[in-house]
């Protein structure tokens, strides 16, 4: 089954909302950096991965890394299944000892083992995904990098919002029945961040709509998250969407016949009667930045942050169950999140314990205590990832709508 999947997921493709362009922190354009496009680089670059392509987050760097190396005429070498701990370590002082100039890793929990081994190798550049500390480590070889990827969530949510539409208008839910489920891995910023942005999506299409979320504890866990799933459906959860890396939710909702929203890639051909849509990070843009700064031994950024602009937020084709019109409301919510005109985090679109927002200051200093340290509210909205601030989520409001289980994780 597991090579079945590995294929499927292999063969996924993705439908980019736009193109390379600018990094977060005033630094260069993704692709602007040294050699041209096409020409062969002298360099050698190594990627950390948690797990390996039966996970669809993993698979979705690994797609990105050697597209991106491609490109660039090298060859990546790739270590998968590193745990969040000293094998972490172990494996980038292995690259390092290898030769690569560049080395990446994938989770969150390899951030602390990256810094140790950027301390130990200062002349070689080590980057990190999901990670907090770059911005205030201030090491000149340690950087992070993220996505605006709640813009592409919540692009996500309004293609569940009109299915949730549909299903209102041909009568098999009523309004007040409109809960959609949500499996999440952690009770983390990331996952709070990307949860929420997706529901705010479907609530912009059917105001009446709810969620419940429940959480795994696990960021790859094909049983748990099935049964999360299974859980929620047997609550009374018409739709079905996660922050997880396995096939277990959407396979939970083939097996149901609900429709689901997938993460990292499109699940589609596995699950072909369920299937709406996935979003995704696209990391080829920032990965080609990073490596053409660093076989050109120029300055990047300490933090970035991929955008739509940049062609790192991404939409999987449209799965064929989608509602009528799901495509038109797309694109239109896109236009407006590019030209500015709509914030996913507006204020005015949600309530926390019934009251609007002015002003929360937000953990973008990650310490031990996670104290608040900066004014996350900025002309009417929660200025997540946003600039000045860093690429990483730190949206952690339990807002109004949203119910959550199992939170000891």
């Amino acid at each position: 089954m597991k090579k079945l999947l590995s294929v499927v997921l292999a063969a996924m493709t993705a439908l980019s909302l736009c193109a390379c362009g600018a990094a977060n922190a005033g630094g260069a354009a993704a692709g602007d950096t040294g050699a041209a496009a096409g020409d062969k680089l002298d360099i050698k670059v190594g990627f950390i991965c948690l797990h390996d392509e039966n996970s669809t987050y993993d698979l979705n760097f690994i797609n990105g890394a050697k597209e991106a190396c491609q490109k660039l005429g090298i060859e990546p070498v790739i270590k998968v299944n590193i745990p969040e701990g000293q094998e972490c370590y172990d494996a980038a002082c292995e690259l390092a000892d290898a030769g690569c100039s560049f080395i990446f890793a994938d989770s969150f929990g390899h951030e602390d083992y990256m810094i140790e081994a950027a301390k130990e190798y200062p002349d070689i550049q080590f980057s990190h995904a999901t990670g907090t500390k770059a911005h205030t480590e201030k090491l000149p070889n340690f950087h992070n990098a993220f996505a605006s990827i709640y813009e592409g969530r919540y692009l996500a949510g309004i293609v569940a919002g009109m299915k949730l539409k549909e299903m209102i208008d041909e009568g098999k839910i009523t309004p007040d029945q409109a809960k959609i489920g949500y499996v999440g891995a952690f009770t983390y910023a990331e996952v709070i961040s990307g949860y929420t942005s997706f529901y705010l999506g479907a609530k912009s299409v059917v105001p009446e709509a709810t969620m419940e979320v429940t959480f795994t504890g696990s960021w790859y866990d094909e049983t748990a998250e099935k049964e999360g799933a299974t859980k929620l459906i047997q609550d009374g959860c018409v739709l079905i969407s996660q922050h997880a890396d396995s096939m277990g939710a959407p396979t939970a909702c083939e097996n149901a016949g609900v429709p689901d929203v997938s993460y990292n890639g499109s699940t589609e051909a596995a699950c072909p009667n369920t299937f709406l849509v996935s979003s995704r990070i696209d990391w080829a843009p920032y990965f080609e930045y990073a490596i053409k700064a660093t076989a050109a031994k120029e300055a990047y950024d300490t933090d970035w942050t991929g955008t739509i602009e940049t062609g790192s937020v991404a939409l999987t084709e449209l799965g064929k169950s989608v509602a009528p019109g799901t495509k038109e409301a797309v694109e239109e919510a896109k236009k407006k999140l590019e030209d500015g005109s709509l914030h996913v985090f507006d204020t005015k679109n949600f309530t926390v314990e019934g009251k609007e927002l002015t002003t929360y200051m937000a953990d973008v200093d990650t310490d031990p205590e996670y104290k608040g340290d900066h004014e996350a509210i900025k002309d009417g909205y929660f200025n997540e990832s946003g600039e000045g601030m860093r690429s990483a989520p730190y949206f952690d409001l339990q807002i109004d709508g949203i119910s959550l289980l199992d939170t000891a994780f």
